[in-house]
């Protein structure tokens, strides 16, 4: 870049920051008055004026800013390997997908075999196991942690049984020390879902790097947002080559966007049926995908992922004061327990109404809505329950009854980093309000 082009970009970035100066004067949310949201973007100056860099290079896809991310993130983990894709959905596709390759030989994942995952959960973790042809094997969840119950996993498993998927539900790591201990002795895959648990420790170790291959989620409700955007972490090299060659079109060959011949054996290759010769960037070795993100995605995501140390706390702090608030209703809700060993990176907080306490989810949904604080409930309840899973093949452990007590019972309300003390103060005295109003016999 020579000196008038970079004096330009210079006078470009100024503007930008004046904008976004003049952007971020109106008030700040009044609680009662504006809604409280349960997620959302927080950022400032930097992530718009990279953004705005990105775009000045005009390199529509994946290129300087998604090969610095990629660094950042592995060094961030302390993982070998990270590659960037288009969602946290897309990562989970890729992740199951990436082990069906024949390159795996007799360890590759075939139509018919079983994964071992939960019925409370989010779409996308279920839909790759189904769309590869493979047969999903349904356990219930612990109350306290909404995550498995790891006293029927090792039940759950029978020679057709080839991997475990699982996500850290809300940002609460699984209990990985007996999930990885039994993935051990059946010698199973094992994905970790941390699409809602970045920065999230067991044992002092960040989750996603426990298992082959890890997900997460740029999502702007996630603890890092690029708008949309995902990665997948493996410290496998062959993994790494696969997920890459779903990702980008299944083709056989390495090379990234504007390159050419990386390998320097572009034309020295004989693969399949196709003669001595043929371009190796239009070889395939896998029925992929375009899944790749935009260089302006990762523009955005460098700069969260400077701010995600920062995030991670505020979050941890937000969902201390709500359990504090909350801490006196014991006797009406399950409140959310973080695993032991663990260190939440908490997406959520996850409230449970416990059996006859003179009101229900309905109620006090109705009431923090009206009082404008936005509530959800735990993904898909109940995945067996939605109408898209009627037809599905699948096996369950048992009767799934926490899983449908979530389904009935169970909501979250935010932690992350926008809101303020008076937010969460705000949100405990509508709490305060509605046990005075609904539940006072009980008091």
């Amino acid at each position: 870049m020579n000196s008038e082009e970079a004096g330009i970009r210079e006078e470009i970035f100024k503007k930008v920051k004046e904008l976004y100066s003049l952007k971020n004067t109106k008030k700040k949310i009044e609680p009662g008055k504006d809604r409280i949201p349960y997620a959302g973007r927080v950022y400032d100056e930097k992530e718009m004026v990279s953004l705005v860099d990105a775009s000045l290079d005009f390199w529509l896809t994946s290129g300087r800013y998604a090969n610095r991310f990629e660094k950042e993130f592995s060094s961030f983990l302390q993982v070998e390997n990270t590659l960037l894709t288009n969602s946290g959905s897309s990562a989970n596709l890729l992740a199951i997908s990436a082990l069906t390759s024949p390159k795996l030989k007799n360890k590759r994942l075939k139509s018919g075999d079983e994964v071992v995952t939960l019925a409370a959960s989010f779409p996308t973790t279920i839909n790759p196991i189904i769309q590869n042809g493979l047969i999903p094997v349904f356990l219930d969840v612990d109350l306290n942690t909404a995550n498995v119950d790891c006293s029927v996993l090792e039940s759950a498993i029978t020679d057709k049984t080839k991997a475990i998927f699982f996500a850290h539900t809300l940002g609460n790591p699984f209990d990985l020390d007996r999930v990885m201990k039994i993935a051990r002795k059946y010698n199973l895959y094992v994905v970790e879902d941390a699409c809602d648990a970045l920065g999230a420790k067991y044992d002092n170790k960040y989750v996603g790097t426990f298992g082959d291959i890890g997900t997460f989620s740029f999502y702007p409700a996630h603890h890092i947002t690029m708008g949309e955007g995902g990665a997948l972490v493996t410290n496998d090299l062959q993994l790494r080559k696969l997920i890459e060659s779903f990702r980008d079109w299944g083709r056989d060959c390495c090379c990234g966007p504007g390159c050419y011949n990386s390998c320097g054996r572009r034309f020295g290759w004989q693969l399949g049926e196709l003669p001595f010769g043929y371009d190796h960037k239009y070889i395939y070795s896998h029925i992929g995908y375009n899944l790749k993100l935009t260089d302006m995605q990762a523009a955005v995501g460098v700069e969260q992922l400077k701010k995600l140390p920062g995030f991670i706390e505020a979050r941890k702090k937000n969902f201390e004061r709500l359990y504090n608030g909350l801490e006196k209703y014991k006797k009406y809700f399950i409140l959310p327990q973080a695993t032991p060993k663990s260190e939440p990176s908490w997406f959520g907080f996850l409230i449970s109404i416990r059996e006859n306490v003179g009101f229900d989810r309905g109620e006090l949904i109705n009431c923090l809505e009206k009082n404008k604080i936005s509530t959800r409930l735990l993904f898909a309840g109940n995945i067996l329950k939605q109408p898209a899973y009627d037809d599905i093949k699948y096996r369950r452990v048992d009767t799934l009854e926490n899983t449908d007590y979530i389904m009935n019972n169970s909501f979250f309300i935010g932690v992350y980093p926008g809101l303020s003390e008076k937010m969460i103060d705000y949100v405990v005295g509508v709490f305060d309000e509605f046990i005075k109003n609904k539940a006072k016999r009980l008091i």
